[in-house]
């Protein structure tokens, strides 16, 4: 299975713990529109032809585009590749950015996946992690989700924000519940030093994230989407039976994956390239000079590596007779080896051939798995 993703990096303001290429402008976005179209021209054979069975807007704030916008760059890329006849088609929104009108208008276009980042249904989180929406926003935006009816919708939540009590936490997981979405992702907020929330923890001015705190949160997490038929089927991931994202499942899964726009990244099985992460570059170069990427060719090392660091990220874990098979026995035998010690502790689990992370293992994948690099 092979995907397509656009990266667009326009924002209203830049979140406070966002470490992502975003812009807090949109003055480019007839420029950056035309170079995409121009880099989805150029870059028509880098999957060989090969069926593409999803398409992904993320960023950014893909709901800024006009729709029109939208609508080119979609019919652009099913008239330059061989895009499955039913897709599945992702836009990322966030809920100061879209109504109902424009909800419309996207499914009608095709757009059949909404990724919702909502965070948080409180105002003291959403002022916590730098985001424009407030609760009213949020709960508007699901109201008018529910009325379109969209084929699967995927909310985003934050937890382990200092602001958010184990009170707030169940009830945001409530308000998600009572929805009847299909989809849920929910991330550990993660400070990076160069990022505003950063520097403003390193200043003394907001309260840093607790570690217990955050492994609480999870905890209740995994316990109540478990209790509501929700399938734990990667880290941050759960969904109802045959709900999961396919466009996500294709970089846990070891498929191909097409990236447009400034920063997006590709992998064709053999090799990995990343467009350069300035606008203005972009818009220059794209679709005119390969130097508007850098590309690497992966050893088999590189190859395996990956392959450990997303499958155990999954609920259907690293297959060692897959490592067999692609890397050797080698790679096998030292899988084997290394693994046992987390096997004994209780942290992995097996099952036939399949290794993959207990609900506690999980809270260590990151650890375990560069553990298990050669």
């Amino acid at each position: 299975m092979n995907g397509i993703y656009i990266h667009v990096p326009f924002c209203k303001s830049k979140c406070a713990y966002c470490n992502f290429f975003s812009l807090a402008s949109k003055s480019k976005i007839k420029d950056y529109v035309k170079a995409l179209k121009n880099e989805i021209s150029f870059r028509r054979n880098y999957l060989d032809d090969e069926a593409i069975r999803t398409i992904y807007f993320g960023g950014g704030t893909p709901s800024l585009l006009p729709i029109s916008s939208i609508e080119e760059i979609i019919n652009l890329l099913h008239h330059n590749y061989n895009v499955d006849s039913n897709p599945e088609i992702t836009l990322e929104i966030n809920p100061d950015t879209i109504d109902k009108e424009k909800m419309l208008s996207l499914k009608e276009m095709g757009v059949n996946r909404m990724s919702v980042g909502i965070q948080s249904f409180f105002d003291d989180d959403l002022k916590y992690l730098g985001r424009r929406h407030d609760s009213n926003h949020a709960l508007q935006v699901l109201e008018n989700l529910i009325n379109v009816n969209f084929d699967k919708i995927t909310l985003d939540l934050i937890y382990g924000i200092p602001t958010l009590t184990e009170e707030k936490w169940n009830k945001n997981l409530d308000i998600f519940f009572a929805t009847g979405f299909s989809h849920l992702s929910a991330y550990a907020l993660t400070v990076e030093p160069k990022t505003i929330l950063g520097q403003r923890i390193n200043k003394g001015d907001l309260q840093d994230v607790s570690e217990e705190e955050t492994i609480n949160h999870y905890n209740i997490l995994v316990e109540r989407t478990k209790e509501q038929g929700f399938e734990h089927y990667e880290i941050s991931n759960f969904a109802k039976p045959d709900c999961r994202s396919l466009h996500n499942s294709i970089y846990w899964s070891d498929g191909k994956y097409l990236g447009l726009g400034p920063s997006a990244h590709s992998y064709d099985g053999n090799s990995r390239q990343w467009n350069v992460s300035n606008l203005s570059q972009y818009i220059k170069l794209a679709g005119k000079s390969d130097d508007c990427f850098e590309k690497e060719i992966l050893t088999l090392d590189d190859k395996y590596n990956e392959y450990v660091m997303t499958s155990l990220r999954t609920s259907w874990g690293c297959n060692v007779e897959k490592i067999k098979l692609h890397y050797g026995i080698k790679y096998a035998d030292f899988f084997l080896k290394n693994v046992k010690k987390y096997i004994e502790s209780g942290v992995m689990l097996i099952n036939d051939n399949n290794y993959f992370l207990s609900e506690k293992g999980k809270l260590f994948a990151d650890g375990i798995a560069s553990d298990l690099f050669l």
